[in-house]
């Protein structure tokens, strides 16, 4: 996998869309302090008057949804989506979704968790990279260096940063840059929409999965060949993964799962749900160390 296109920087005079692809949003107060920080930085947003029709776990059906997403790529005026929240969703609109529709002017697409597999199929299809950062209800709660930097990466201040974790194993690889929630990802595996893994470096994360579960996403990613194509692996946050019977430390399945692949992997790095979650821009190029527990991205504005 080569680097992917990166939109073009934004700023305050453009328009932001706000949809909703996955769960339906019942977290309304935290969308509007969410909206609040965009706005308190000058942007206009396109919030539709039917942001979230819920539909049974979903923001509404899989054409509502649809609907929304291709009207918020193809406005001219919208220079980046910004996703209301994750859940679950995301993954049946790729099912869905007509991509003939799309034009092809590169936006900035934001979120992650549920929103991995529209970051990830937009790499596929359109080549062009997306910004794994705070979704709407996620933002307000984010420590004010990833906010910050959540808007220097978009408006071009921010094109270099270093993520600073934990040593798992050591080694120095670089390669492209694919930041996913590990349930999404593993789910696209072996699909039209997921994106070629040769000379990536894999930065995962999670919430309430158990190691139990880790363990066997992992496995299935060893049985289909997939892990055995990275050039490295970075490791955020998985939180909530807490159990009461006997287990495994997720530490211990990752040393189980991971140390004989031969390439680095770091840990608790700065990312992912419940705790600061750094922007990573997906499809940049990006260096991660080994022996020093990091991992850099870097990449260059269109």
């Amino acid at each position: 996998m080569e680097p992917l296109l990166s939109p073009p920087i934004i700023n305050p005079s453009q328009k932001i869309s706000v949809i909703a692809p996955s769960g339906a949003l019942r977290e309304w107060e935290r969308f509007d302090n969410g909206i609040k920080i965009w706005r308190d930085r000058g942007y206009e947003l396109n919030i539709p008057s039917e942001l979230s029709q819920p539909w049974g776990y979903l923001a509404g059906t899989d054409q509502q949804r649809c609907q929304q997403f291709i009207d918020a790529w193809n406005d001219p005026e919208t220079g980046a989506i910004a996703f209301a929240r994750g859940g679950y969703g995301s993954m049946r609109l790729l099912e869905k979704l007509d991509w003939s529709k799309l034009n092809d002017r590169p936006k900035w697409l934001i979120g992650f968790s549920d929103i991995t597999a529209l970051l990830w199929a937009i790499a596929k299809y359109k080549n062009i990279m997306g910004l794994h950062a705070p979704v709407i209800t996620t933002l307000a709660h984010e420590p004010m260096r990833s906010q910050q930097q959540l808007f220097d990466v978009l408006e071009g201040k921010l094109n270099q940063s270093e993520l600073v974790g934990d040593r798992l194993v050591a080694g120095t690889a670089q390669g492209v840059l694919m930041p996913a929630n590990l349930t999404l990802a593993t789910n696209m595996l072996g699909t039209p929409l997921c994106p070629e893994l040769d000379n990536v470096i894999l930065a995962i994360e999670d919430v309430a999965e158990p190691p139990y579960k880790v363990d066997r996403m992992l496995t299935h990613w060893r049985w289909s060949g997939h892990l055995q194509k990275l050039k490295g692996i970075a490791i955020g946050r998985f939180s909530q993964a807490e159990i009461s019977t006997p287990s495994l430390t997720m530490q211990e399945v990752w040393r189980d799962r991971l140390s004989d692949l031969g390439i680095p992997v770091t840990m608790n790095l700065p990312f992912g749900h419940d705790g600061e979650n750094l922007p990573l821009p997906l499809g940049c190029l990006a260096t991660i160390n080994g022996d020093r527990g990091t991992l850099t991205w870097q990449r260059q504005n269109s």
